[in-house]
């Protein structure tokens, strides 16, 4: 038995009899340690280790909640909120509803997008911008299912097919840096272009989604939304909130083109801070109630998300992912085609553990790069395999932050499960058309 299968397949039956997710990655990393033969006290070191490995990521949720909470107390979320919900309450006909429905998706798309990007705070716009939306939802009868693709889509399908913010750090300073580590000249190599096929499996899950599996109208009870208060929507708090978004932006992609070793997005939602203050946007004596709210906001998924990463060490201690991928491929022989889909499939099993791509790829790239090398596979198409491999299973993992943020803002009533609302319809809707799409990009590049 391979303990790293043993322990995903333990820590997402868990999930789904609703074990807090925290709860079921120590006791899935737990089981894995005890079956792959370490023993207890090592399984425990390896996890601890990764738990303290997790400490960025700590304060990278801690900042980008502060800097996401700074620009909800500007009022810019809420003025937003207003404006859709009057352009809906405004409108009674079903056609205008229907123009509603489809403007109110594309924004949450767009949202969505440029989270990790243009205003890079990821996932913690979502409790900002969702709760104050559900009510139009309900008005609407939009099913939150379809509301959970649009969302994991914006996040997934960014990151791992532009090149900018999160996108600049996965492809970039983690998909590229591993390989060539490993041994692979990438030079030359267009990493946008060679993603463009897996991307458009995303694309085809999210066609799916909306004009075939969620297009029907679901109701919902209207139940009271705990959600971020703003006393009066100041114009020049606004105006400084846009200023600092443009700089937080400016700031990465001067970074990124000095090829800075230092984290982009940290020092970006600082100076963005920095500018709230300064400006007098937020009131020195309010900064820390902001940043506390910020990190309240953020402490389960960024606290889920340190789990995940002390379940990633100890499948790594293991060393079962190794012999995960070797097994996997050595029951294909030296057809690539079998190989692929062996390697793809093994990225989706242990991206759904952990729950981070980004933590997914040092893992799985060392194995890949020389299996990929000897079975004649161009550099492009290894990328391609690589890249797939990693974002496989960030759609659907029940410790992915792509489906917790979602859960955050769309569950603020209590009527959208996390695991059968959010895990199950971003995994059918994006893993399966993303494995078929990476098999597709091995095959022709």
């Amino acid at each position: 038995m391979n303990a790293v299968l043993i322990a995903v397949i333990v820590m997402l039956v868990l999930a789904a009899l609703r074990v807090h997710v925290v709860l079921a990655l120590f006791i899935g990393s737990v089981v894995g340690g005890l079956i792959s033969g370490i023993g207890l006290d090592k399984t425990m070191v390896a996890f601890q280790t990764g738990l303290a490995g997790g400490a960025k990521i700590a304060l990278s949720y801690a900042l980008l909640g502060a800097f996401a909470m700074a620009v909800a107390n500007s009022g810019l979320p809420e003025l937003l909120a207003q404006k859709i919900t009057a352009a809906v309450g405004k409108e009674n006909n079903a056609k205008a509803a229907f123009g509603a429905k489809w403007l109110m998706l594309a924004g949450i798309l767009a949202m969505s997008v440029m989270s990790q990007n243009l205003i890079p705070v990821h996932i913690a716009f979502i409790p900002l911008i969702i709760p104050p939306l559900l009510t139009v939802m309900n008005k609407l009868r939009i099913d939150r299912r379809l509301v959970a693709c649009v969302l994991t889509f914006g996040l997934v399908t960014t990151y791992m097919w532009i090149p900018v913010g999160f996108g600049s750090i996965f492809l970039n300073n983690i998909l590229l840096a591993n390989i060539k580590s490993a041994g692979m000249k990438v030079d030359g190599i267009n990493v946008m272009h060679v993603m463009t096929i897996p991307a458009l499996g995303m694309v085809a899950g999210l066609l799916i989604a909306v004009f075939f599996s969620y297009r029907k109208p679901r109701e919902y009870a209207d139940q009271p939304v705990s959600i971020v208060a703003v006393e009066q929507v100041s114009r020049y708090k606004v105006i400084v909130s846009l200023i600092a978004i443009v700089a937080t932006f400016a700031v990465q992609v001067v970074m990124l083109s000095l090829e800075s070793e230092a984290d982009s997005l940290l020092v970006g939602s600082l100076v963005g801070l920095s500018i709230f203050m300064i400006t007098g946007a937020v009131n020195w004596r309010q900064a820390d109630d902001v940043f506390t709210q910020g990190m309240k906001m953020m402490a389960m998924i960024g606290f889920i998300m340190i789990t995940a990463q002390g379940f990633a060490a100890v499948m790594s201690a293991t060393g079962d992912v190794q012999s995960l991928v070797k097994t996997s491929a050595a029951l294909f022989g030296a057809n690539k085609a079998l190989a692929a889909l062996a390697m793809l499939v093994v990225g989706l099993i242990v991206t759904m553990g952990i729950g981070s791509s980004f933590s997914t790829l040092p893992i799985i790239t060392t194995i890949y790069v020389p299996l990929c090398m000897s079975l004649g596979f161009s550099p492009a198409a290894t990328v391609a395999i690589i890249g797939t491999a990693g974002a496989l299973g960030d759609a659907g993992s029940p410790a992915s932050d792509s489906t917790l943020g979602p859960t955050a803002g769309l569950n603020a009533d209590g009527q959208h499960d996390h695991i059968r609302d959010s895990v199950i319809p971003t995994f059918l809707h994006f893993n399966l058309p993303l494995l078929a799409s990476g098999w597709v990009a091995a095959m022709v590049l």
